[in-house]
């Protein structure tokens, strides 16, 4: 809230008026969710995950995600993928999806290597990140596949049906990447600080970057609001070094 300045008179040294102001100083509003709104967040790998309705095919799906600071989703563990064919994604409203059966795209792709007798191949993480990422079984092929296509994309399937799902009972799918389908976004939980510190939203924070001076309030996982401090060149030192994690602190390079 806003108040009237305070002025306050007090007589200094030699009888001079010094005159002080209070002034109000605004505060960071501090939540204690750990993702934006619309997200889940799994505390096992520190992740934010969110199901976008709109049917989009497989490299619309990654522009959009990305637009959000996140990937189509990978799982590092199994753990990490009990937690999402446990949540209740509402999914059944779309045409393209069955009732009792939910699909969207993940992070995977399906590169087929032969074509004789039966299609043979692996999968791959279509977005290189993390090198201990936990990889798909043997997967149930589309009925939109093309014989010219060598590259399918993922579709993991989860059940309408609250039982069938805490059992963890799933199916994987390689299909057409130009179908369309709902998708599985992931991103980190919240803002990063320069030090590898995870910042919860509304706090304080300098971004990673290279600017150590640069201080951002964290919102919805984003740095805002930022404002950059100047620094004094060190005196009496001819050469220096800016420590790059440090605002205002130098090393001396002179012998």
């Amino acid at each position: 809230g806003k108040e009237n300045v305070d002025s306050r008179h007090n007589r200094g040294r030699g009888g001079e008026t010094t005159r002080f102001h209070t002034v109000n100083v605004a505060q960071p509003v501090r939540f204690s969710r750990k993702c934006p709104t619309g997200w889940h967040h799994y505390e096992g790998t520190a992740s934010c995950y969110r199901v976008y309705l709109n049917g989009e095919n497989y490299w619309d799906a990654v522009q959009t995600c990305q637009r959000v600071n996140g990937s189509l989703a990978t799982f590092t563990a199994d753990q990490e993928l009990r937690f999402i064919l446990a949540q209740e994604w509402d999914l059944e409203e779309k045409a393209f999806v069955r009732k009792d059966q939910r699909r969207f795209w993940v992070g995977y792709q399906y590169v087929i290597t032969n074509r004789n007798h039966s299609l043979e191949g692996h999968w791959e993480v279509a977005y290189k990140g993390s090198s201990e990422v936990f990889l798909p079984p043997d997967p149930i092929f589309g009925s939109a596949m093309s014989e010219k296509e060598n590259v399918l994309c993922a579709q993991l399937q989860c059940f309408h049906f609250p039982t069938l799902r805490h059992h963890g009972l799933h199916s994987w799918y390689a299909e057409n990447c130009y179908e369309k389908s709902s998708f599985l976004c992931k991103r980190s939980q919240t803002c990063v600080d320069i030090k590898d510190n995870i910042v919860d939203e509304g706090y304080y924070f300098t971004p990673k970057g290279n600017d150590p001076c640069l201080s951002c309030t964290c919102h919805n996982g984003e740095p805002e609001m930022c404002v950059a401090a100047l620094c004094e060149r060190p005196q009496g030192c001819q050469q220096y070094r800016k420590d790059p994690k440090e605002c205002c602190k130098f090393t001396c390079l002179d012998p």
